[in-house]
This record gives C-alpha cells, structure tokens and sequence, in this order.
C-alpha cells in the first residue's frame, strides 16, 4: 500500500435515489419528511427531497474502510457539509493522503476529504486520521 503524500484512495461510488435514502432512513430511523417527500423539500427551501447528510459520512467512512481494510484503524473523522445531496445523482467520495507520521503505535496517516456529485459540485469536506499498527 502506498502511503505517500498526495497519493489518492480509489474512489467510492453510489447512485443516490429515493430507494438509497429510505434504507440509509430504516437504519437510522430518520424518516423526516424532507428527506422523503419533494414537496417538503421544496418548504424547505430545496428543489425537493433531499439526501441525508450522515449519508454523507458513511461514503466517507466506506470510502477509508475499502482503501485501508483490516491494516487500519480510523483514529479520528470530521466532516462539513457543503451543498444538498440531490435525488438521482451519482455521488463520488474521494480522498488523498495529506501527511504521515511514524508514532509509538505505528504510521498515523492523515487525509483530505470529500464528496461530489455528477454536476462537480462538492457536497461535503473532510479529513480523517487512520492509524496503521507497527
């Protein structure tokens, strides 16, 4: 595995729609109903329904979890939302590597964060910190 600067994970890719976000919503029990229904969405000041934004979090999370497998442990994870996670876009999270350094406990590898959809816009930021044990 390459831990260099700037190196890239493999990108993580989900097609969102209505089907996606009622099932991330049975787990959650997070059936609120602008995430469900575009006339909410739309009183909320959207174009209509729209994603969750732990939704967000967990491309991130499946994003780390895929590119560092069983040799990692997430050390830390924080996120900013950005723009609304529309219905029926192919949303993308992606990473690069920032910085690591050789601690007591093995190579702690800090990342850069984030989502986007099909139209290029950024949906949400990150950075995470995973811990690689000597």
């Amino acid at each position: 595995m390459d831990l260099s600067v700037g190196t890239e994970l493999p990108p993580f890719v989900r097609e969102t729609r209505m089907e996606n976000w009622n099932r991330f919503a049975a787990v959650m029990d997070e059936f609120v109903p602008h995430h469900m229904d575009d006339d909410d969405g739309r009183k909320s000041g959207m174009q209509g329904a729209f994603g969750m934004g732990n939704l967000q979090s967990s491309y991130m999370h499946n994003l780390i979890r895929d590119w560092m497998g069983e040799k990692g442990c997430i050390r830390n994870f924080s996120i900013q939302w950005q723009q609304p996670n529309l219905k029926n876009t192919i949303v993308t999270a992606r990473g690069r590597i920032t910085a690591v350094e050789d601690t007591a406990q093995g190579k702690q590898v800090s990342l850069e964060l984030w989502t986007e959809d099909n139209n290029d816009r950024r949906l949400a930021i990150g950075t995470a910190k995973v811990l690689f044990s000597a």
